[in-house]
């Protein structure tokens, strides 16, 4: 596997070598890690890419000398990471996937703490300190604790305390979990500096963007090597299979709106007609997914994109009732169509969850709605003035960057915090004053797994079901739906804390609707999970959108995003912008950024909300002809 020359130069030793290398945690159970022969070399960032499961922490534990090999050879830096681990950990740096920092430390006394554990001389800790606090933006925050940090700033404290000595070898795993997109552009920015000076990264990644951005890239699936190689090589291999439907926005074909019959049987609800057409495109995308040859596909800005099997022929636009003037374009393929492509698809468009719903009366009202919602924590004003009408049917999204109150906002919309001022309405009852009678009418799931995990799947089931009011046939009908809806069979007898991430959050949204509720709170419900996982979410997210249930959701996946009718952005507190996806990346458009994306939006918004306030708090700003100065 020979890194690009542009990138590395001329060819390098590399720093790991794998050959053979199998991992097994119990001598009959299947291998965590199969056969693996993989290079990592200098001064390249090497993605470590797969659905859970994969085997992707197994391989950083290994290479970390957490861990010893069943099988196989495997040298790190020259050294055998089993009995040569002390040797290893001088040379490596380590940023483990939960966050493995003193919560109830500040910033500065974890950079101590970490600089003792490690033996970095005392000498040499002042200078130490004070390079990394400038590389990672952390100098102001040296005497706040680590739990109030934000997740950003929780994850460049970890990348800090990893490179407390210089190392040879970095290894991250899934830094960017739950990481806005402008923390995110920030880690990339330091990781690159990193590789720029010769060292070498190892970044497992669930965000298929940050993979496609890695220099080199291992697919794991199963604990089997799929690929080996440049994301480039990868994509190529779709090339000519990738299609956006154009031309949403006209008449549907075949009926009108609400009248529908699904694959069920029954009937869907009418579209949400929301900004940016959403209910058109995701009726488009559901018929797409069961036409032959039609093996992934996503809602992607104004159009729908889908990528075909090997030898399909292009799908029929009749067949998606896409409408009027709706066709069929060719577009050049991302990392994301090539991976979902070598795993076999993606996992359909008709989800079995919203199958089993029945369609939610029609409400002409808005269903959820934040009135001059305003939060203080003393001094600290969380949230102010936060005004949204959703209407039914609405998949709205709540996005903003760490720390800007957006989790605030959302915890008071759905009850779970209790505003300073201003109200928080579900189906015209004010949370507030009708805290059990608005309960029955909302599905929450939590940002982090909320449930009890040393209950069983089966006893958290039982146990949800009573919360919600189901008696009787009806909730032992609604559990018996929910086991088999998500496959939770295998797993009924284990408790909620040994199940994998993809199982739990299963767990999570089963607990969540198994009441129907007509209004459901999503809090990053796809964090940390694998795209085929996040797709199946948005199936079935989708599918109970066309009964007529309204859904609020905030995330850090600006692709995600792209399915929200509306979206707020909130920074400082504020809603800065409320639109469509499209009418806020419409918003930014430039010459120099002629398409930009809902990151770019992102980014750009907040930039701009930040040179209007430091224009506004400039001192020349208020004096006569004052031009103020732009952050």
């Amino acid at each position: 596997m020979d890194a690009d020359a542009g990138m590395a130069g001329q060819e390098t030793a590399a720093l790991v070598t794998a050959r053979g290398l199998a991992m097994r945690f119990a001598p009959s159970g299947a291998p965590a890690l199969d056969a693996i022969d993989a290079d990592i070399r200098p001064g390249l960032v090497t993605g470590l890419v797969g659905p859970d499961g994969a085997g992707k922490t197994t391989l950083i534990r290994l290479m970390a000398g957490l861990l010893l090999r069943s099988a196989g050879e495997l040298r790190v830096l020259g050294l055998d990471p089993g009995p040569q681990s002390r040797a290893l950990h001088e040379r490596i740096g380590y940023m483990p996937q939960k966050f493995g920092l003193y919560e109830d430390l500040s910033v500065g006394e974890n950079l101590r703490l970490y600089a003792e554990v490690r033996g970095l001389p005392p000498a040499e800790r002042a200078a130490t300190f004070e390079r990394l606090l400038h590389f990672t933006g952390l100098a102001d925050f040296t005497s706040r604790l680590a739990g109030r940090l934000s997740g950003g700033m929780k994850q460049k404290l970890g990348l800090a305390c990893a490179m407390i000595k210089r190392p040879e070898l970095l290894l991250l795993d899934e830094p960017s979990v739950g990481v806005d997109p402008i923390s995110r552009r920030e880690l990339w920015r330091m990781v690159r500096e990193l590789a720029g000076q010769g060292i070498g990264v190892v970044w497992s990644t669930s965000y298929l963007d940050e993979a496609e951005a890695c220099d080199e890239v291992l697919l794991l699936s199963g604990g089997r090597l799929l690929f080996s190689g440049r994301p480039g090589e990868l994509t190529g291999r779709v090339r000519g299979r990738v299609l956006q439907v154009r031309g949403l926005d006209g008449p549907p074909q075949g009926g009108s709106p609400g009248s529908e019959p699904d694959e069920s049987g029954g009937e869907l609800g009418g579209e949400s007609g929301g900004e940016s057409g959403g209910g058109r495109k995701r009726g488009v995308l559901r018929r797409a997914l069961g036409l032959p040859g039609v093996i992934d596909g996503v809602i992607q800005g104004r159009h729908v994109r889908l990528v075909l099997g090997q030898g399909a022929q292009a799908p029929d636009l009749a067949a998606m009732r896409a409408g009027h003037g709706a066709e069929l374009v060719p577009v050049p393929p991302r990392f994301e169509d090539a991976f979902l492509d070598i795993l076999g698809g993606g996992p359909g468009g008709v989800s079995p969850l919203a199958a089993r719903m029945q369609n939610k009366p029609p409400n002409a009202n808005s269903v959820v709605e934040a009135r001059q919602l305003t939060k203080r924590f003393g001094d600290f004003t969380a949230a102010q003035d936060i005004d949204f009408a959703i209407r039914q049917g609405e998949i709205f999204g709540l996005l903003g960057p760490n720390g800007a109150g957006k989790s605030t906002t959302f915890k008071m919309m759905c009850g779970l915090l209790k505003p300073t001022a201003g109200e928080a309405l579900v189906d015209g009852l004010v949370l507030g004053k009708s805290r059990g009678a608005a309960r029955e009418r909302i599905g929450y799931m939590a940002q982090k797994f909320s449930l009890y995990g040393t209950l069983s799947v089966r006893q958290n089931l039982d146990f949800f079901s009573g919360v919600y009011g189901l008696e009787g046939a009806a909730r032992k009908s609604a559990v018996e739906g929910m086991i088999e809806t998500f496959a939770l069979a295998p797993y009924l007898s284990a408790s909620a804390d040994e199940l994998p991430l993809g199982f739990k959050q299963r767990l999570a949204l089963a607990c969540a609707v198994m009441h129907e509720p007509p209004v459901l709170f999503l809090d990053e419900p796809t964090s940390g999970v694998d795209p085929i996982t996040r797709r199946e979410f948005w199936t079935h997210i989708n599918g109970m959108v066309e009964r007529g249930v309204t859904v609020m959701v905030t995330t850090h996946f600006m692709d995600e995003a792209e399915y929200c009718d509306r979206i707020a952005l909130v920074y400082r507190g504020r809603v800065i912008a409320l639109g469509s996806p499209d009418a806020l990346k419409d918003g930014v458009r430039t010459p120099a950024v002629a398409d930009p994306t809902l990151e770019d939006a992102f980014v750009e918004l907040v930039q701009r909300d930040d040179a209007a306030r430091a224009k506004a708090e400039s001192p020349s700003a208020s004096l006569p002809g004052g031009k103020g100065r732009a952050a």
